[in-house]
């Protein structure tokens, strides 16, 4: 069982990855996901500004900067990188108890240091993205940033080279992927149950105590300490996607340690969990509509046979090049991938016509990189850190009867994607071995600075609406909303000069835009 549509980590590295698929390749990149439910409160370590005195074993520390070495899944990125390692407490609320480590990354100022702002510091999103491996594929878009300040990026507690939890094999996540995600009679019902049930198990098993200290409060907390132990007295942060929730969560807790924050592609911090899967239901199908006009088809009709193709390939799995079956939960996550960027259109359309013809090879290939297997099989393991930290901040567990009486609510926001995120409200977090804490998270954050945020009328995970949502939640004076006209999730990079001056004068100078702009 696995999510169809999350926070991913960024719009830039998915048109990467169509990219590489419509040259034949299926080597991963930032990974699978459902809406990820991560709204996680104050509450779990203390209020605002309340938190227990740190001590100087943890504040003190010196990181030791020095050559990034290969991962299992990462080569080594470039010379002007570097990497180390922070400690943070394992449990917050016993700052002077067990740690843990945080793997991080960065590329020093490229300009003079009299010029120099600070720390950068950068979340892809997710939950569970990677910065270590994302930062230095993201520097090019960035480089002017670079020109004040360093570029500064971390895999989160529970992510990558930072206690990363794997819940499962490689061939047995293979193996879940022919379980049903739209179960069609008691039997399948049972059967996606019991997957939830078993990777539930598997994380428990693999994480032990970090299961229940990875929520996105958590990793507030540990962004406020890597701030002091950089030597910033305010946070500059830019957060994508999921990490805007987790921008507006810091904002909260640390209000008067907000200095210059960029949220783009916002999470809508209102939402619950299906609030969040029926925000993302209504995003992924206006994206595809946006696709079907363009391709000058009508969206209704396009998104019919669609539907349609879907029941079929759940009737009959297609055959593959690869050998494997390309199951109806598979096509829809090869759907799913393209529609983050406007350059994956095309792999869209060709991939649509080969399984139209009855050739599952385009889709599987493009679901494959969503899931981040590559060509040997192996998978990286972000849905395993995006479950295991959005399991733990959502509190809300919706049950087999509750979702029943949603799907048909589901269904009429698009035939499409509809079963599947209604379904997925269910069995994302079923079992779960530990308790949700939050059903939305708390980001009022009065008396910070201003934080800017960027909405993108066309984006498919993270619907405009949210950000409107998020500034006025932040409270007034605080939430600044600078709207795109544009396709894909995220703007920044994206090919608008109107976004990227806006950014760029507020992060390197200090210029705060005008409530209210609009860049199309």
């Amino acid at each position: 069982m696995a999510r169809f549509v999350q926070w991913t980590a960024l719009g830039a590295a998915a048109a990467l990855l169509v990219a590489g698929c419509s040259s034949g390749t299926s080597d991963g990149g930032e990974g699978k996901g459902g809406t990820t439910d991560a709204r996680p409160s104050a509450g779990s370590s203390g209020t605002a500004g309340t938190a227990a005195a740190l001590p100087a074993s943890l504040t003190g520390q010196k990181l030791a900067w020095g050559r990034c070495e290969d991962s299992a899944d990462t080569p080594a990125p470039g010379s002007e990188w570097q990497c180390a390692t922070l400690k943070v407490p394992l449990d917050w609320s016993k700052p002077g108890g067990e740690t843990i480590d945080l793997a991080m990354i960065r590329a020093r100022t490229s300009g003079s240091e009299n010029r120099r702002i600070g720390s950068l510091l950068f979340n892809f999103g997710g939950p569970g993205g990677s910065g270590i491996s994302t930062l230095p594929s993201y520097g090019s878009t960035v480089s002017s940033l670079r020109e004040r300040y360093d570029l500064v990026s971390w895999d989160p507690r529970g992510v990558g080279a930072s206690e990363g939890v794997r819940c499962r094999s490689d061939k047995e996540i293979q193996a879940a992927e022919s379980v049903d995600s739209t179960p069609d009679t008691s039997a399948e019902e049972q059967a996606y149950l019991q997957d939830a049930t078993d990777f539930g198990e598997g994380c428990e098993e693999a994480a032990g105590p970090l299961l229940a200290h990875v929520s996105t409060t958590d990793t507030a907390r540990d962004l406020d300490l890597m701030r002091q132990v950089l030597g910033d007295d305010k946070l500059h942060y830019f957060g994508i996607s999921y990490g805007t929730e987790l921008g507006g969560v810091y904002a909260h807790l640390f209000p008067k340690n907000v200095g210059r924050l960029i949220l783009d592609a916002v999470v809508d911090p209102t939402a619950d969990t299906v609030g969040h899967a029926k925000n993302q239901t209504k995003g992924f199908q206006l994206a595809l509509d946006n696709y079907l006009e363009s391709t000058g088809q009508d969206p209704e009709q396009g998104s019919a046979k669609i539907a349609d193709l879907l029941k079929r390939i759940d009737a009959k799995p297609l055959p593959t090049s690869s050998g494997r079956k390309l199951t109806q939960t598979l096509a829809v996550t090869g759907i799913v991938l393209p529609l983050y960027s406007e350059q994956g259109w095309p792999s869209l359309t060709s991939a649509l016509e080969s399984a139209k013809q009855g050739d599952g090879s385009e889709l599987l290939t493009l679901a494959d990189a969503y899931n981040e297997r590559n060509a040997d099989g192996h998978y990286g393991t972000l849905t395993h850190s995006q479950r295991v930290i959005s399991c733990l901040d959502d509190k809300q567990r919706p049950t087999l009867e509750q979702t029943k009486k949603l799907l048909a609510e589901f269904e009429e926001i698009s035939p499409v994607f509809g079963t599947f995120l209604g379904w997925d409200t269910a069995g994302w977090c079923h079992d779960w071995p530990v308790a949700g804490q939050f059903d939305t998270p708390e980001v009022s954050a009065p008396g910070a600075a201003p934080i800017v945020l960027v909405g993108n009328t066309g984006d498919p995970a993270t619907p405009y609406e949210g950000a409107r949502k998020m500034a006025d939640e932040l409270g007034k004076d605080v939430g600044v909303l600078l709207t795109w006209k544009g396709q894909g999730h995220g703007a920044y990079g994206s090919g608008s000069d109107c976004v990227d001056s806006a950014v760029d004068g507020y992060l390197l100078n200090g210029t705060v835009p005008k409530d209210g702009t609009v860049c199309s």
